[in-house]
C-alpha cells in the first residue's frame, strides 16, 4: 500500500469499533485490563493471529495484568487505514475474551532537547543511550523501552538554563484531568494559546513538562 491510506487522528477516531483506542505521538495506543498474565497471554496470541492475516504488526507490551498495544504504518511514519482496520479487529478479540480497556488507557513521553547544533547534540545523546536515529532530529529506543528524544533547533542561544523538557502525549479525554493535577501539585501554567490541545507547564523550580493531546480540527489536507 502507498501513502494514500495515510489518515488523520480525526479519521480515525470517527470509525466505529476503535473507542478503546488514542492517536498519541507514536500511533495508535490502548491498554488493556487482562487482569492475569494467562490471560494477557490469551489476547496476545489473538493478537498475533489477527496481525498475520492482515500482515501489519502492532508493538504490544505485556505486563502481569495489563497488555499495552501500539499501532503504527512504518511505511507511511504514521497511522494508516491498517492501523484503523486492525485496531477495530483488536478490540473485538479483547471483548470476546472478557478483556476491557484500561484506565487510564495509554500515554507517550518524549524527552525534547533544544539546541543551536541539533547534529552535534543529538551525535552526543546517541552515543550516551545507545539509541537508534530516526530522520534528522530523533533517537528511539532500540529496544522499544525508553522515551524518544526529539531535537528542536533554536535559532539564538537561550537566556535561560533549560534547554531539556518532557513532553507527555495523553488520550484528549485525559488531558483537563492532568492539567488539572499539574497545577495542584504547585505547578505554574507558562503557556496555553493551543488548549485544548496542548499546555506548557513550569515545577517550583522551573523545569517544563508540556502536556499533548491529539488535536480533532486536523483535515486530510495537513497530511
Amino acid at each position: 500500500m502507498g501513502t494514500d491510506d495515510r489518515i488523520t487522528p480525526r479519521r480515525f477516531h470517527d470509525a466505529d469499533g476503535v473507542e478503546d483506542w488514542s492517536v498519541l505521538y507514536d500511533g495508535a495506543v490502548t491498554r488493556f485490563a487482562t487482569g492475569t498474565f494467562e490471560r494477557g497471554a490469551a489476547l496476545v496470541a489473538e493478537i498475533a493471529r489477527l496481525a498475520e492475516e492482515a500482515g501489519h504488526h502492532p508493538d504490544l507490551d505485556l505486563r502481569y495484568g495489563t497488555l499495552v498495544v501500539r499501532l503504527v504504518s512504518h511505511d507511511v511514519g504514521d497511522i494508516s487505514t491498517r492501523d484503523q482496520a486492525l485496531a477495530a479487529r483488536i478490540s473485538q478479540a479483547a471483548r470476546a475474551l472478557g478483556i476491557e480497556p484500561a484506565a487510564p488507557r495509554a500515554q507517550t513521553v518524549q524527552i525534547s532537547i533544544h539546541a543551536l547544533d541539533i547534529p552535534a547534540v543529538l551525535a552526543f545523546w546517541q552515543a550516551a543511550l545507545g539509541y537508534d536515529r530516526m530522520g534528522d532530529a530523533d533517537l528511539v529506543d532500540p529496544l522499544g523501552r525508553g522515551p524518544a528524544i526529539a531535537f528542536q533547533q533554536l535559532d539564538h542561544p537561550m537566556t535561560h538554563h533549560n534547554r531539556i523538557h518532557i513532553d507527555i502525549s495523553v488520550p484528549s479525554g485525559e488531558a483537563a484531568a492532568r492539567v488539572d493535577a499539574m497545577l495542584a501539585a504547585g505547578g505554574r501554567l507558562t503557556e496555553n494559546t493551543r488548549e485544548p490541545y496542548w499546555w506548557s507547564f513550569a515545577d517550583p523550580e522551573g523545569n517544563v513538562a508540556d502536556i499533548a493531546a491529539w488535536r480533532d480540527d486536523e483535515d486530510e489536507e495537513n497530511l
